[in-house]
């Protein structure tokens, strides 16, 4: 790697570690909301609303996901196809798998009648867990734009393994940030 393309790869990562700065204050002040507006005065109690299996089965599949994300980014580092492409592959289903588990939550809650605006305890719930579905979905996104550039088009191996680099940085954030949801959001209330 050229020291050109050093200094400009450093800067890109500056730049994004600004972002996830501002990230993680956002989802603090939903953190934060949430935590004063539950339990509701009126309105459900978290524990009738929350499922025990539910938030398991998605913590599975989601948390996984980082560890076959390392895997794509040692495959990236040692230039080995097949453990890149295997990695990536299965982050993507992975995160796919979280992301229908998350709609069907959803969903389930609603035909409960437990929907947005029920209670401000469940529009706190809903903002803050459905904006962090939406950083997954975004993941999703980019991890089918890394798998093109990885397969058709001609990106040079040190700018494909920043670009890989970048991304493992947001999506661990996204996995740190639902290790906050399950600690502050579920946990404290499911029965």
């Amino acid at each position: 790697m050229h020291k050109q393309e050093a200094a400009l790869f450093q800067d890109k990562k500056v730049g994004f570690f600004i972002y996830l700065g501002v990230e993680a204050i956002m989802f603090a002040v939903l953190f934060a909301t949430y935590m004063i507006f539950t339990p509701a005065a009126n309105g459900p109690y978290p524990s009738e609303v929350f499922q025990a299996k539910m938030v398991m089965l998605s913590s599975f599949f989601l948390l996984s996901s980082s560890g076959t994300l390392m895997v794509a980014e040692r495959g990236v580092r040692e230039r080995k196809k097949k453990k890149t492409l295997l990695g990536l592959g299965l982050t993507l289903v992975l995160a796919i798998v979280f992301l229908g588990v998350e709609v069907y939550e959803f969903y389930s809650f609603v035909q409960e009648g437990y929907g947005l605006s029920t209670s401000v305890f469940l529009s706190s719930f809903y903002v803050l867990v459905g904006l962090h579905a939406a950083h997954v979905a975004f993941g999703i996104g980019w991890m089918i734009v890394l798998f093109i550039q990885f397969r058709r088009t001609k990106v040079s191996a040190s700018l494909y393994e920043e670009k890989q680099t970048i991304f493992s940085y947001y999506w661990h954030f996204v996995d740190g940030i639902w290790v906050f949801i399950i600690l502050l959001v579920y946990l404290p209330y499911i029965t």
